[in-house]
Formats: structure tokens, sequence, C-alpha cells
């Protein structure tokens, strides 16, 4: 009897290729036979999943999406069951920071899909363009928590400090992948504007070894 094909499986195998090469070469310079060679299946394969490059680039990035899900989800587990409202922020803005091979991948990728998206209209439509608004939002809600429980700095503007946090961490990021600045630096600099705005010292994430 013939092995029934689980296409969302089939479809996955072929998005983690992508990735991984994607990682490798860079976005911009994988095509459909690439990630067909880096998956083990045919270039035919690819093609009846995806059909173009543009729809496998699409899928590819709900993947990325959900395995930096799946990322901060570990670190708000390693956080404990009651982390705290600064640590839940660590732990959100340390899990896209470059410190292991997997945020390395995720970063670099983010940000290639980004810098596509500036020429190409059908990227620029696609759900990744609202994250940073979701995480922006849910970052201000933990962060005025905090001020209204007495652990943040009533007088700093809430938005505005996620906003800078959010765009300090990206940078950052990006330091890190060229090598101007190493990842413990990123994280004691982290650490010094999280110091600023929190009132107490919670526990907070060892973010070094944890991916």
């Amino acid at each position: 009897m013939p092995k029934r094909v689980d296409h969302e499986e089939r479809r996955d195998q072929i998005a983690e290729a992508l990735i991984r090469v994607a990682g490798r070469r860079g976005l911009h310079a994988v095509g459909m036979r690439d990630v067909a060679a880096e998956a083990g299946v045919s270039l035919r394969l690819v093609q009846y999943y995806f059909e173009t490059k543009e729809k496998l680039l699409f899928y590819g990035l709900r993947h990325l999406t959900d395995r930096f899900t799946a990322r901060v989800a570990a670190r708000l587990h390693a956080a404990g069951t009651d982390p705290g409202p600064r640590a839940t922020i660590e732990a959100l803005l340390l899990a896209s920071l470059p410190t292991d091979e997997e945020g390395r991948t995720f970063h670099l990728l983010y940000s290639s899909y980004a810098i596509l998206s500036v020429t190409d209209e059908a990227l620029a439509a696609q759900p990744f363009v609202d994250e940073p608004d979701a995480a922006e939002d849910a970052l201000t809600g933990l962060l005025e928590q905090a001020q209204a429980s007495g652990l943040a700095d009533p007088g700093v503007a809430a938005r505005t400090e996620v906003i800078s946090l959010l765009a300090m961490t990206a940078t950052m990021g990006t330091s890190i992948l060229v090598g101007q600045r190493s990842p413990e630096s990123a994280l004691a600099v982290l650490g010094h504007h999280l110091d600023r705005i929190f009132l107490t010292a919670e526990a907070s994430v060892d973010s070094a070894g944890r991916g």
C-alpha cells in the first residue's frame, strides 16, 4: 500500500531547506533549484507545491515566523512560571538577537525579507510587515503593567521606550552579524537600558547559553 503523503509536512520540509540555504548564501541568491537540492527532492516537486519562487518565499516567511514564535516561547518557559514584566520583555527582545545559530538565521533572513519588501509590492503586503507593530503593542502593555505595579519608572513614556528598545535590539543584532559587536556587549547594553527603566532587579534571562 503506498505511503500517504503529508502535504503540510512536505511543504515544511521544503521551507526548512529554503531557510538553511538562504542562511548560508543569502535570500537574494536562492533559487528553487537550490532549495530542491537542499531538501533532497526534485525541482518538479518544489514547483508542484509552490509553483513560483514568490510563493515559496511567502511560505518560507510564515515558516520562519513560526520558528521565531517557538523560540520566544522557549525563552519565556526558561524564565519560569511567573517571570515578571522585565524578564518577559527581556526574553522577547533577546529572542531576536543572533547570539546562536538559530538567532543568526532568523535575524539575517528577516532582515533580508524586509529589504526585499522595499522593492517588491507583493512581499510588502505580507503579514510580516505588521509583526513589529504587534511586538510594540505587546511590550508596551508589559511596561505599562510594570509601571502600574511600581516595578518601572512611572515617568517614562512606555511606548517611546519600547520603540527605542526594539530599534536598538534590531540594530545591535545587525552589528553582531557583521562582527562589529560581540553578543556579550550587546547584552550588556540592553541590560543597561532595562536597568534605567525598571526600579527593581528581577531575575534576568541568561541569554548567552539559551536558544
